[in-house]
Protein backbone atom coordinates (compact mmCIF):
# COMPACT_ATOMS: atom_id res chain seq x y z
CA UNK A 1 0.00 0.00 0.00
CA UNK A 2 1.76 3.14 -1.37
CA UNK A 3 1.07 6.70 0.68
CA UNK A 4 0.20 9.41 -1.90
CA UNK A 5 2.72 11.97 -1.81
CA UNK A 6 1.06 15.77 -0.37
CA UNK A 7 3.99 17.79 -1.67
CA UNK A 8 7.78 17.87 -3.13
CA UNK A 9 10.22 17.15 -1.29
CA UNK A 10 12.73 19.82 -0.56
CA UNK A 11 15.39 18.75 -3.10
CA UNK A 12 12.69 18.60 -5.42
CA UNK A 13 11.60 21.95 -4.88
CA UNK A 14 15.16 23.44 -5.29
CA UNK A 15 15.49 21.53 -8.94
CA UNK A 16 12.26 23.56 -9.86
CA UNK A 17 13.15 26.80 -8.61
CA UNK A 18 17.00 26.12 -10.35
CA UNK A 19 14.05 25.97 -13.42
CA UNK A 20 11.74 28.64 -12.77
CA UNK A 21 15.47 30.91 -12.18
CA UNK A 22 16.31 30.28 -15.70
CA UNK A 23 13.47 30.74 -17.29
CA UNK A 24 12.70 33.66 -15.51
CA UNK A 25 15.90 34.63 -16.51
CA UNK A 26 14.80 34.38 -20.32
CA UNK A 27 11.83 35.66 -19.65
CA UNK A 28 13.53 39.15 -18.59
CA UNK A 29 15.65 39.56 -21.10
CA UNK A 30 13.29 38.89 -23.52
CA UNK A 31 10.59 41.61 -21.87
CA UNK A 32 13.35 43.96 -22.26
CA UNK A 33 14.26 43.63 -25.37
CA UNK A 34 10.24 44.00 -26.30
CA UNK A 35 10.27 47.38 -24.10
CA UNK A 36 13.51 48.16 -25.98
CA UNK A 37 11.43 48.02 -29.35
CA UNK A 38 8.73 49.99 -28.19
CA UNK A 39 10.25 52.70 -26.90
CA UNK A 40 13.49 53.14 -29.15
CA UNK A 41 12.09 54.30 -32.63
CA UNK A 42 13.61 52.80 -35.60
CA UNK A 43 13.87 55.48 -38.04
CA UNK A 44 14.66 53.81 -41.56
CA UNK A 45 14.89 56.86 -43.09
CA UNK A 46 11.63 57.18 -45.17
CA UNK A 47 11.52 60.56 -44.90
CA UNK A 48 12.71 61.43 -48.40
CA UNK A 49 10.16 58.90 -50.01
CA UNK A 50 6.60 59.91 -51.20
CA UNK A 51 3.56 60.61 -48.76
CA UNK A 52 1.76 57.85 -49.70
CA UNK A 53 4.07 55.33 -49.11
CA UNK A 54 5.03 57.15 -45.52
CA UNK A 55 0.89 56.83 -44.84
CA UNK A 56 1.58 53.38 -45.49
CA UNK A 57 4.61 52.66 -43.26
CA UNK A 58 2.83 54.57 -40.65
CA UNK A 59 -0.08 52.58 -40.60
CA UNK A 60 2.65 49.63 -40.80
CA UNK A 61 4.44 50.85 -38.14
CA UNK A 62 1.02 51.63 -35.76
CA UNK A 63 0.17 48.25 -35.80
CA UNK A 64 3.67 46.74 -35.24
CA UNK A 65 4.03 49.00 -32.22
CA UNK A 66 0.70 47.21 -31.03
CA UNK A 67 1.38 43.92 -31.43
CA UNK A 68 4.81 44.82 -29.24
CA UNK A 69 3.09 45.71 -27.13
CA UNK A 70 0.86 42.88 -26.54
CA UNK A 71 3.75 40.69 -26.55
CA UNK A 72 5.65 42.91 -23.85
CA UNK A 73 2.34 42.48 -21.72
CA UNK A 74 1.80 38.85 -22.33
CA UNK A 75 5.10 38.60 -21.19
CA UNK A 76 5.02 40.30 -18.13
CA UNK A 77 2.44 38.66 -16.91
CA UNK A 78 4.37 35.08 -17.40
CA UNK A 79 7.53 36.71 -15.17
CA UNK A 80 4.83 37.30 -13.08
CA UNK A 81 3.66 34.01 -12.82
CA UNK A 82 7.27 32.49 -12.64
CA UNK A 83 7.48 34.61 -9.78
CA UNK A 84 4.76 33.47 -8.07
CA UNK A 85 5.67 30.22 -8.10
CA UNK A 86 8.85 30.96 -6.41
CA UNK A 87 6.90 32.48 -3.78
CA UNK A 88 4.76 28.49 -3.46
CA UNK A 89 8.30 27.03 -3.85
CA UNK A 90 8.86 29.39 -0.82
CA UNK A 91 6.04 28.27 1.08
CA UNK A 92 6.01 24.55 0.53
CA UNK A 93 2.90 25.10 -2.03
CA UNK A 94 4.68 24.50 -5.20
CA UNK A 95 2.99 21.43 -7.34
CA UNK A 96 0.07 21.03 -5.84
CA UNK A 97 -3.33 21.86 -7.98
CA UNK A 98 -5.31 24.21 -6.54
CA UNK A 99 -8.52 22.36 -7.46
CA UNK A 100 -7.98 19.32 -6.77
CA UNK A 101 -5.25 19.29 -4.05
CA UNK A 102 -3.26 16.87 -5.37
CA UNK A 103 0.05 16.98 -6.85
CA UNK A 104 0.41 18.02 -10.29
CA UNK A 105 3.16 15.53 -12.28
CA UNK A 106 6.75 16.80 -12.42
CA UNK A 107 6.68 16.60 -16.57
CA UNK A 108 3.59 18.46 -16.19
CA UNK A 109 6.15 21.23 -14.27
CA UNK A 110 9.24 20.82 -16.14
CA UNK A 111 7.19 22.06 -19.13
CA UNK A 112 4.93 24.85 -17.31
CA UNK A 113 6.49 25.21 -14.34
CA UNK A 114 4.19 28.14 -13.39
CA UNK A 115 1.30 25.76 -13.48
CA UNK A 116 -1.21 25.55 -10.90
CA UNK A 117 -3.70 23.03 -12.32
CA UNK A 118 -3.25 19.56 -13.44
CA UNK A 119 -4.18 18.29 -16.73
CA UNK A 120 -7.57 17.02 -15.53
CA UNK A 121 -8.37 20.39 -13.27
CA UNK A 122 -7.38 22.47 -16.80
CA UNK A 123 -9.44 20.17 -18.97
CA UNK A 124 -12.41 20.41 -16.99
CA UNK A 125 -12.48 24.08 -17.14
CA UNK A 126 -13.09 24.14 -20.93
Amino acid sequence: MSVEKTRYTDVELEEFKELINEKLKEAQSDYDMLKNSLSNRDDNGTDDTGRTFNMMEDGSETLSREEVAQLSLRQEKFIQNLQNALIRIQNKTYGLCRVTGKLIPKERLRLVPHATLSIDAKNAQK
